[in-house]
């Protein structure tokens, strides 16, 4: 008798509060998480900047070209990288944020920029071809440079995220 009691009183239902996720392995790390999303991020804006660089090359010549394509894919970076990696909605912030994006791509600037300069100053005649191997491969240090800043300094309010 006391199951069928049971069985037409159940207990009062458990309000929880919204579910999280559960990572497990490497993932449940929030730092392997945001460079999974910054890589793909940096895919799209890589792909994008190095089309912008080659397209403007020609008529702006190597550094103003490379300056062009960073500055204008740095919008793009910092929305999606605030967006995707550091899950960051809210639009506090947003303008300081897209500020010091500008400011992590100077930097960026300054590596691919810096190398550009090594590579005409030991070859004066490089191709369109050469300088964007050599943006691409420096681009990889620029990379890590502008997560760490993105992590620690723009975003830090999202890094456990």
């Amino acid at each position: 008798m006391e199951s069928q009691l049971e069985q037409l009183d159940p207990a009062p239902a458990v309000v929880r509060g919204p579910k999280t996720r559960r990572y497990r392995g490497i993932l449940r790390y929030p730092v392997v998480r945001q460079l999974i999303r910054f890589t793909g991020v940096g895919i799209v804006c890589t792909l994008t900047s190095l089309a912008l660089y080659a397209l403007s090359r020609p008529w702006l010549g190597a550094q103003p070209a490379n300056a062009a394509a960073l500055i204008l894919t740095s919008f793009m970076n910092t929305a999606l990288n605030r967006r995707l990696t550091f899950k960051i909605t809210d639009r506090r912030r947003m303008k300081r944020d897209h500020f010091n994006g500008l400011i992590v791509i100077l930097v960026a600037l300054l590596i691919t920029g810096g190398s550009l300069a090594v590579l005409h100053w030991v070859n004066p005649e490089a191709t369109v071809a050469e300088e964007l191997w050599t943006t691409t491969l420096s681009g990889f240090a620029a990379t890590a440079v502008r997560f760490t800043m993105l992590r620690h300094w723009i975003f830090r309010r999202a890094r456990h995220r």
